[in-house]
């Protein structure tokens, strides 16, 4: 029988599996309720896929993302292991494909998103399954508390009264403990093993730097370091903008967000897998399953909206394990935009019923119907024709997507795909004109497995190879699919709606508080806590941030900004200039708005208290600063 040991290094190529990862492997496979809580980079997919290969029966994977989904599944087909995925932007013919796969143990694991678990139909396929692990990624997503909550997870338990025997498994890279005791609770685990690593990465320097000159401060670190970059920004539009101006300073970059057609993603995220381009500039959509170890450099030109968002994807730097860098670049306004974005994602109540009737006309469902019907939306248009802000409008879907009145898909351009229905004999009889036969050719002779499951194919490749237009390729691909010779999907480039309950009036709206009162208060704190980490200047930002998610006994990391400025001030040995020390505090009180504690102060100028005691006095004596209430106030501006 085969061991963990050996099917990692079947099928992945490793000899040896990376902390935590086995102990998790033995724990669910031993039948024992796991929580594992391993920071971006160590591996969590191993620790279900593994342990699937060994296990009798199927693996169901619940997990929020469409694309994530895609692209692990494609992962694991690449290394010849069975994997299918079940989502709305399926045909129904390749939704029965995977069902009758699963149902007849012809695949290891099966991937839905959480949303799927409401239809009662799919519990009633689940049931003809052997189900042997339920395996819940992203696994915050299940508590009020945690920074991406999504009330359709909670559904997951439903799972555990119908399938008490299989073994659960919860993933999540970033958690509070608090989080962390709400998950193993809401998946209504039985005496849960957890296995966590601490969230110190010793050889990423976390370096914030301000300055109203984005742009420049992003040049002069690139220019000053070697390797990989990700530079992490808000928008679509800017990560346009940002890769010309790298571009025109010299510096190999390219751009990548959800809105990209599914071959431009593919080729530019290999482009620079590969390292024929060095920085990527790019939306939070970039990231989840890349495993590129040699990142050296990960510049947050926008701020997060959270701390488990930035360490996230500032966690995407150095998986190697040599020195890397993640850079924060504040400017003045940065504050203010955190307000106005945390508006944007909470828009009224009012407005969000609004957006939901529009949208029913707009796509001319009746009232009473659309239920589980797929319907293409395009949000530019829409938001041109209703006078709507295209921002407040994926926030209102978002809230109700949550609310379970639909299920709204913005991350799911996908290429064309195709599947032989007949069988060979057939194709002797078969009358084809010209183009028609040339493309059938082409498939056969250019995608493998097409008799067996559905296959990724590029409509402008095959024109390119048979010598005839894109729309005369589609044109045949068509006819034979209504010749039953194949089963064509055409490629779905527009997001899309599905309503996951009948159309209602607006007056039967109804928001619960878990979707929009306690989300925003949560979403409110997280806001302050990046705000402290960005601005603050009360010590090591490491230890700050390790203690926000539990670590409490965090010492200074000695390589962060902090850190190393601090280092600096012990190695001089000029006396304290009062003109700078005030400077020092003008510049902390700006940042944080108002007095500077004197905490705050004893912290920047511990290595030296009792010269900074004195200085402080003097100051105080000069008129220049005032102490209230453990604070020092700046009096001379």
């Amino acid at each position: 029988m085969s061991s963990p040991a050996d099917i990692l290094g079947r099928y992945w190529g490793y000899t040896s599996f990376r902390p935590r990862q086995l102990e998790i492997i033995e724990s669910v496979m031993s039948g024992r309720d796991t929580v594992g809580l391993l920071p971006t980079g160590g591996g969590k997919s191993i620790t279900f896929q593994v342990p699937a290969l060994l296990m009798p029966g199927v693996t169901l994977v619940v997990t929020p993302l469409i694309s994530l989904m895609k692209d692990q599944v494609d992962n694991l087909r690449r290394r010849g292991i069975m994997a299918v995925c079940i989502h709305s932007g399926l045909s129904r013919p390749e939704q029965q494909l995977a069902f009758d796969r699963a149902r007849l143990g012809k695949t290891n694991l099966v991937y839905v998103s959480p949303e799927r678990l409401q239809r009662s139909s799919f519990i009633g396929e689940l049931r003809q399954w052997q189900l042997s692990m339920i395996v819940v990624d992203e696994a915050h997503c299940i508590s009020q508390w945690g920074y991406d909550f999504r009330p359709n997870y909670l559904k997951i338990a439903d799972l555990r009264k119908e399938f008490p025997d299989a073994v659960m498994l919860a993933l999540t890279a970033s958690a509070t403990p608090e989080v962390v005791r709400d998950i193993s609770e809401k998946l209504q685990m039985r005496s849960p093993a957890l296995f966590s690593l601490s969230f110190s990465r010793n050889n990423i320097s976390y370096l914030v730097r301000r300055g109203e000159h984005k742009e420049e401060t992003m040049l002069k670190i690139l220019n000053n370091t070697h390797g990989s970059a990700i530079i992490y920004v808000r928008s679509r539009k800017r990560t346009r903008e940002l890769a010309g101006v790298l571009q025109a300073a010299g510096i190999s970059a390219d751009y990548y967000h959800a809105g990209l057609l599914p071959e431009d993603k593919n080729a530019r995220q290999n482009d620079w897998k590969d390292g024929a381009t060095r920085v990527i500039v790019a939306t939070n959509a970039f990231g989840m399953g890349i495993d590129k170890p040699d990142v050296r450099t990960v510049i947050h030109y926008d701020l997060p909206p959270s701390l488990e968002e930035y360490y996230q994807e500032a966690g995407r730097a150095g998986r190697d394990g040599q020195a890397s860098y993640a850079v924060l670049l504040v400017s003045g306004a940065d504050k203010a935009l955190l307000g106005r974005r945390l508006a944007d994602a909470f828009p009224p109540k009012e407005d969000i019923v609004k957006i939901y009737d529009r949208i029913g006309v707009w796509l001319g469902v009746a009232v009473d119907g659309g239920f589980q019907q797929v319907y293409d939306f395009n949000i530019e248009k829409f938001c041109a024709l209703n006078h709507f802000q295209p921002t407040r409008v994926r926030s209102a879907l978002g809230i109700l997507t949550l609310a379970g009145y639909l299920e709204y898909v913005d991350d799911n351009a996908s290429m064309a795909r195709v599947m032989i229905l007949a069988d060979k004999r057939e194709f002797y009889s078969l009358e084809l004109d010209s183009d028609t036969d040339a493309v059938f050719q082409c498939l056969l002779r250019s995608y493998p497995g097409l008799f067996a499951d559905y296959v990724n194919i590029s409509e402008e490749r095959m024109a390119r190879d048979c010598g005839i237009g894109t729309e005369r390729v589609y044109e045949s691909l068509l006819t034979l699919s209504r010749m039953r010779v194949l089963h064509y999907v055409p490629r779905r480039l527009e997001p899309y709606i599905c309503y996951t309950q009948r159309r209602q009036l607006p007056r039967y709206i109804s928001l619960p508080l878990a979707v929009y009162e306690h989300r925003l208060e949560r979403a409110r704190a997280r806001m302050e806590s990046i705000k402290a980490f960005a601005f603050g200047d009360g010590g090591c930002r490491v230890r700050d941030m390790l203690r926000y998610f539990g670590e409490a006994d965090a010492g200074e990391c000695g390589r962060c900004d902090y850190c190393r400025a601090e280092q600096r001030r012990r190695n001089s040995h000029e006396p304290l200039d009062e003109e700078a020390v005030l400077a020092d505090l003008r510049a902390v009180a700006a940042a944080c708005g108002q007095g500077v504690s004197l905490t705050v102060f004893a912290e920047r100028y511990r290595s030296r208290s009792d010269e900074a005691v004195e200085l402080l006095r003097r100051l105080a004596d000069r008129g220049c600063v005032e102490l209230r209430a453990m604070r020092i106030y700046i009096t001379e501006i």
